[in-house]
């Protein structure tokens, strides 16, 4: 169903950067009903799959210095070239203009200080390639009622979205949901490999372990019981499972290792903002 705040939208969307996550959410924008003339693209190195919506109306790197301020710019870049393209789009930033960040480990400080405007700081995950992504938001004090719905517009367009007021949590959610994918393939990755040690084919190992996965996933979404209901009802008491999770949870086991790896990603984006 087409999202009727997409659709209401009537001010400019400048999108900086149009790579997988940016080009994610352009997709999931005109899926959802926004009018594709109201987009413009900034990007040097635009790919087909982007360049192809230009016959759709969209605009790919209008000229920036002639187009004057826009109403919501989406920054999409590499948080290592912010500073530089930040400096350059910030000619079309105004005190009105909302500025939504979906860079990892950049501030709305940061943001502030290179770019101005009324800052949205996000961090979506790459399920939002399909339309099944995670994003937390938080706004900055200056972003008014109308700028936070439309961010929410934008960030929901490809999965769910959401907000909290302490800013400072951001890092752990980027060690959470942000970094959380590269978990799952992992763990789909050492599933197969271990089904490879236990004698099955490489072939069926990895086709088990993805769809184990993928299908675990699934059910998780769908249903309203917690995870750990969820554990309980695939293990017999004594059976095969309860074996594999004696190793798991014990000590040390997945739970030590988890709480260890989120503390470390946690730090490397707070080491990151600085």
């Amino acid at each position: 169903m087409a999202n009727s705040t997409l659709q209401n939208i009537t001010g400019t969307i400048l999108l900086a950067g149009a790579g997988k996550m940016g080009g994610a959410m352009l997709t999931g924008w005109l899926a959802g009903g926004l009018d594709p003339r109201r987009v413009a693209v900034v990007d040097p190195q635009v790919s087909p799959e982007i360049s192809a919506l230009a016959a759709k109306g969209v605009a790919l790197n209008p000229d920036v210095k002639a187009a004057g301020p826009v109403e919501t710019m989406v920054v999409a870049v590499k948080p290592q070239m912010f500073r530089e393209a930040g400096a350059r789009l910030k000619s079309l930033v105004s005190d009105n203009t909302s500025v939504v960040s979906i860079m990892a480990g950049t501030t709305i400080a940061s943001l502030e200080e290179i770019c101005g405007g009324a800052v949205v700081r996000a961090m979506p995950n790459t399920p939002a390639a399909i339309g099944r992504g995670i994003t937390v938001a938080v706004a900055a004090k200056n972003v008014s009622t109308s700028q936070r719905a439309v961010a929410d517009a934008l960030l929901r367009a490809t999965g769910s979205v959401e907000w909290v007021e302490d800013e400072s949590l951001m890092d752990a959610v980027t060690a959470v949901s942000g970094s959380g994918p590269a978990y799952v393939f992992l763990l789909a990755e050492e599933l197969a490999r271990a089904g490879v040690e236990a004698g099955l084919p490489e072939a069926l190992a990895t086709k088990l372990a993805r769809e184990t996965v993928a299908g675990s996933g699934e059910l998780l979404h769908q249903s309203d019981l917690p995870s750990a209901t969820l554990r309980q009802n695939v293990t017999s008491p004594g059976g095969t499972t309860a074996a594999a999770l004696g190793v798991l949870m014990g000590e040390p086991g997945l739970r030590d290792l988890m709480i260890r790896a989120i503390a470390a990603a946690t730090k490397r984006s707070q080491e990151l903002a600085k």
